[in-house]
């Protein structure tokens, strides 16, 4: 970083960067876990020499201060796939059923903007397709920080809601489903091979959120990756020109997941994740009524706060799902 055309390269520079700033982070972590071990080391040592009470008090609560961090770093060793630190494009697609389906949709994606905002990731809403009454029909949004995607594969699936219906006057039970997918964003390193002739591009007016003026040219842009049937869009920028560059990384970045998910199937007979948005296809259930509870289906893990969950405290369920992964490998 210190030669003089380091910045010659833009690229290259932000790609050094980036990793320089991992690095940094990294030891910053690890410098704060030696500290924390040797202080509870010493504990020990003079709890076994002279026993009291309150000193043990004290090595408690310095363990409970940090205990968040220690089961972080334990995590963080889980999350060594290829693309595990990448950034991560999260998309939301309402099931069947119109209002309720769209309205859970959005519940969702507030989910995970808080999560993302609690964790000081980066997001960028790609395209957003308002429902017809209320809610969403479809959203894409990157989010951009260290170990993204890494976390947020633990989301990819059908959420189903049980809750009384805010939408029916009578007041009946209504369930619910939406499904998340979440795809590695790839960086420049890694190849994805996109044929110019693979492709049919489509330009619209621009709809929904936008700012001024987003509706009075054709700079939406519509991808379609003939051979998988893979289709994006993006709305949301003010360029016919930026919207096709962000659509592009998007599909980059969908190719390599849909062709990583090939090589495992044929690998070990895997099931493809894109099931049906309904019944017995939910990773996740979320009952507001008759009571409260979010239940993970293939941890078994389950919280009675549902309220801190939809505030996008998720890291119980991810770290929960990274850990069974682990067992399995």
């Amino acid at each position: 970083m210190e030669k003089p055309d380091f910045w010659s390269d833009q690229k290259r520079a932000t790609k050094i960067t980036k990793e320089l700033n991992q690095f940094k982070n990294q030891i910053k972590k690890d410098d704060r876990l030696t500290t924390i071990k040797d202080d509870l080391e010493t504990y020990i040592i003079l709890l076994n020499e002279d026993f009291n009470e309150s000193l043990l008090k004290e090595a408690s609560e310095v363990l409970q201060e940090e205990k968040c961090l220690v089961d972080n770093t334990e995590v963080q060793f889980l999350l060594n796939g290829k693309t595990d630190p990448n950034s991560a494009i999260l998309t939301i697609h309402p099931g069947a059923g119109g209002t309720e389906s769209q309205d859970w949709a959005e519940m969702l994606f507030r989910m995970y903007t808080r999560w993302a905002e609690k964790t000081d990731y980066k997001i960028e809403v790609v395209d957003y397709q308002s429902g017809d009454e209320a809610g969403l029909k479809s959203v894409t949004m990157e989010i951009m920080g260290d170990y993204v995607y890494g976390y947020l594969k633990a989301e990819s699936g059908v959420h189903r809601l049980v809750r009384i219906s805010p939408f029916n006057a009578q007041g009946k039970r209504q369930t619910s489903f939406a499904s998340v997918f979440v795809y590695p964003m790839i960086e420049d390193d890694i190849e994805v091979e996109i044929e110019q002739s693979d492709l049919r591009i489509d330009t619209y007016r621009a709809s929904g959120k936008g700012g001024q003026g987003v509706n009075t040219t054709d700079s939406a842009v519509r991808i379609t990756h003939i051979p998988t049937n893979i289709i994006v869009q993006c709305q949301n920028e003010r360029s016919q020109l930026r919207n096709r560059e962000v659509a592009m990384v998007i599909l980059k970045s969908k190719l390599y997941q849909h062709y990583e998910e090939e090589r495992e199937k044929k690998r070990q007979k895997h099931e493809d994740k894109k099931t049906d948005i309904g019944w017995g296809n939910q990773i996740r259930s979320y009952v507001f009524h008759p009571y409260q509870m979010v239940k993970d289906h293939r941890t078994n893990y389950e919280t009675g706060n549902i309220s801190s969950v939809m505030d996008g405290n998720l890291d119980d369920f991810m770290n929960a799902f990274l850990k069974k992964l682990a067992r399995k490998k």
